[in-house]
């Protein structure tokens, strides 16, 4: 359970960094309504990343104290899958 967090998290710092490269990218680029865009975008970056952060160690957290939980909730979901994947 904890490498699929760890698996989650990672992916989502990596679209975190891409969308940051993006805005690096357009930095030359001019216009007032680019320069909007930009800026707005960065607010949101900033706010995704520490909600991700604080998202990531909740997530940890409740794993921790319900380990029994998570386990039974983790196999349920693969169960579901299971029967999804399987009925096609």
């Amino acid at each position: 359970m904890e490498a699929a967090g760890d698996k989650l998290m990672d992916q989502l710092r990596a679209v975190v960094a891409a969308a940051e490269e993006l805005l690096g990218a357009t930095a030359a680029k001019g216009g007032a309504d680019l320069d909007e865009i930009r800026a707005r975008t960065e607010e949101v970056l900033r706010a995704a990343h520490g909600r991700l952060e604080d998202a990531g160690r909740e997530l940890e957290h409740q794993v921790r104290r319900h380990p029994l939980a998570a386990l039974g909730i983790a196999a349920g979901i693969g169960i579901v899958l299971g029967v999804l994947i399987a009925r096609k």
